[in-house]
């Protein structure tokens, strides 16, 4: 199947990738082109600046989490439906799992998906030394990277420095100038959210004018154009006998959601309605509850005012309803939760303990989780997932085992009942057993009501 493509990766994070995507992202938008946009790894708010380009849902790519047949699968449905897709890439273009591995690097990603690369130079204070730079990346190992985008650079060096990268193989595809003015804020968890920017489609739509004066975006559609057919096999999953309706929360607070979640989930014979436990009073009739992570420590005064809400939430779960709580799900679920501020407030009840800022990261980075239980989610095996996260309970389960790609271990996870809740955020079609399994769970909750 021909589905133009290509890849922006840089040589280390802070590139200024995701301004630079989210800028060509609607440079092809107002050209008229329907445009699919992802994002290499686990990340959760870059596709939401994708997203807010486009206008519909980014999606990741991340091949520790899946086999090279389902990683083309997931690109490619979503591909086929549209005239181009642009991949973002993650930290340095060969950076994997580990500090030597390249293993579910954006390198890796482009290799399994026979992507075109465009490699993005942060090209502040230097000129020739770029040179050094390319020829290094292409000389490393076998790639595709086919053009460079160098940025912060202004048009004066870039056309003196072009017919030396033409000398290396590689396409000028254009330079960024320096564009203060439209920088990409950041958080402890990342990038701010996009509605946290002020006018924000405006200034992208300023990016993209920016860009068609100093990139050549015909050239980057003719380098997309020529990525070879992808050929993909459907990943087979499971259905349900009758169908189960889902309530998922989705709102300022309970934004991180992997798509491919809610797609397979839907593959299976859910309905997913969304609701959102900052903004409603009362719960939606559904057969199960959701809780994706997010930043309830931003929202939790507006939150956890929401008694109702989560009187409501405390109830359902005591008399069974299946719920999946993921990191900011999961610490909505405590007694008590510490806001940015370092206010504490009372919260949902469900899981007792208290949630608190440890000022540093916690049991950052993949993970492989599994349990021993006859009962449990995971009784066909286990999933994958990862955890990135300031804010630590003082009560994080033990019902499940997590192994680091390191090797090491440590329990994680309340699964009592039909309750699910933890911090790592799974990603299901690592196994899809696991979502089928939560799902007849539900479905057997539904029969019992």
């Amino acid at each position: 199947m021909t589905l133009p493509r290509f890849l922006i990766a840089a040589p280390a994070s802070g590139s200024g990738k995701t301004l630079i995507t989210c800028g060509i992202l609607q440079a092809l938008v107002n050209r008229g082109l329907k445009v699919a946009s992802f994002k290499c790894g686990p990340d959760y708010i870059d596709p939401m600046f994708h997203s807010r380009v486009i206008g519909t849902r980014s999606k990741n790519l991340d091949a520790y989490f899946v086999g090279t047949d389902t990683l083309r699968y997931l690109f490619s449905r979503t591909a086929s439906e549209n005239d181009i897709s642009v991949i973002e890439g993650v930290m340095g273009f060969y950076d994997g799992i580990s500090a030597l591995s390249m293993d579910a690097s954006s390198h890796d990603v482009s290799r399994k998906l026979d992507t075109p690369v465009i490699l993005l130079l942060n090209s502040k204070g230097a000129s020739i030394s770029n040179l050094a730079t390319l020829k290094g990346f292409l000389e490393f190992t076998d790639n595709n990277i086919k053009g460079v985008i160098f940025n912060q650079m202004s048009d004066k060096i870039f056309n003196m420095i072009k017919p030396e990268v033409e000398k290396l193989g590689l396409k000028a595809i254009g330079y960024v100038p320096k564009v203060s003015h439209l920088v990409l804020e950041s958080r402890h968890l990342g990038l701010v959210l996009p509605n946290e920017i002020d006018e924000l489609k405006e200034k992208l739509n300023q990016l993209a004018e920016v860009l068609e004066g100093s990139l050549d975006i015909d050239l980057l559609i003719e380098l997309a154009s020529s990525a070879p057919d992808l050929d993909y096999k459907i990943p087979e999953v499971k259905s349900l006998l009758s169908p189960v309706r889902i309530g998922l929360a989705q709102d300022d607070v309970f934004c991180f959601t992997y798509e491919d979640n809610i797609e397979i989930m839907r593959r299976m014979g859910a309905e997913i309605v969304e609701f959102s436990p900052l903004n409603d009073e009362h719960l939606l009739d559904v057969d199960a509850i959701v809780l994706s992570g997010g930043y309830p420590e931003l929202h939790a005064t507006k939150l956890c005012s929401n008694k109702s809400m989560m009187k409501e939430i405390r109830d359902k779960v005591a008399e069974g309803m299946p719920c999946l709580a993921e990191c900011g799900g999961f610490m909505y679920l405590h007694d008590r939760i510490e806001d940015s501020e370092g206010a504490m407030h009372d919260s949902c009840g469900v899981i007792k303990g208290e949630v608190r800022n440890t000022k540093k990261l916690s049991r950052f980075g993949y993970i492989t989780v599994s349990s021993e239980a006859s009962d449990s989610i995971l009784k066909d095996g286990p999933v994958k997932g990862h955890e990135f996260h300031y804010w630590d309970s003082d009560n994080c389960g033990g019902s499940w085992k997590a192994v680091k790609t390191n090797g090491t271990e440590y329990t994680c996870m309340h699964e009592e009942g039909n309750l699910v809740a933890g911090y790592p955020h799974l990603y299901f079609y690592s196994n899809p057993d696991v979502p089928y399994n939560f799902l007849q769970k539900v479905l057997a909750y539904k029969s019992s009501r």
